[in-house]
């Protein structure tokens, strides 16, 4: 329960915590994040890391001139779409007797099967819908490569999908975040762009419950 408490601290705080790890790291400070959206991306056990978040925050230290933003975009879209790459070669190899694992701490099925739903309704470009979807984007590249979506095809999607988001949130903080309105409430913009994140998936899920219910 502490970790729990001690991860949303942190997430909600990005603006405090980040700035330490810069001063205590210095140039690992790189390091760090690139690994953070490595597996935030590429593992199916953390899709609980802070992605659109952390981005936004990085940008807007990025903007005071702690951190290089040229050098932060290029780390972190390959960041991304490398992550994604090597998702997709996990689910290519385990294949669909992934859908027999039960729930446990690390590894969620029922993720799984909603992102599954979520490709037999978007097709291909749900790689690049759910870059913006935490969670269900940590499950995309996964279920693509058990079988959704051929490697050429993924490898497009993927790129595109990466930079986007790279991008639109990295450069969000670095031109939005050092607004007054903005740096003063900090905490509820990054609990905003979390909400925003998250609103889709609950739509859907409501949206699915409201059908089930009238059937």
């Amino acid at each position: 329960m502490d970790i729990i408490i001690y991860l949303v601290d942190f997430f909600v705080h990005l603006d405090k915590y980040l700035p330490v790890i810069i001063q205590s790291f210095g140039v690992w400070a790189y390091v760090i994040v690139f690994l953070v959206i490595f597996c935030e991306t590429g593992l199916v056990v953390a899709p609980i890391l802070p992605g659109d978040s952390l981005l936004f925050a990085l940008g807007s230290i990025a903007a005071l001139g702690a951190l290089n933003l040229e050098l932060l975009l290029i780390l972190l879209c390959i960041a991304a779409i490398a992550g994604n790459m090597v998702n997709y070669t996990i689910g290519h190899f385990l294949g669909p007797k992934v859908f027999h694992y039960e729930n446990n701490r690390f590894f969620k099925k029922e993720y799984l099967i909603k992102t599954h739903q979520f490709y037999e309704k978007h097709g291909g470009k749900t790689i690049i819908i759910t870059r913006f979807m935490p969670i269900v984007r940590t499950f995309a590249p996964f279920v693509a490569g058990i079988g959704a979506m051929t490697y050429p095809k993924f490898t497009l999607y993927n790129i595109v999908g990466g930079v986007a988001w790279v991008c639109t949130f990295l450069l969000g903080g670095y031109f939005f975040g050092n607004i007054p309105s903005v740096k003063n409430n900090f905490t509820l913009v990054i609990l905003a762009i979390i909400i925003l994140s998250i609103m889709p998936g609950i739509i859907e899920y409501w949206r699915r419950r409201l059908v089930a219910v009238r059937q």
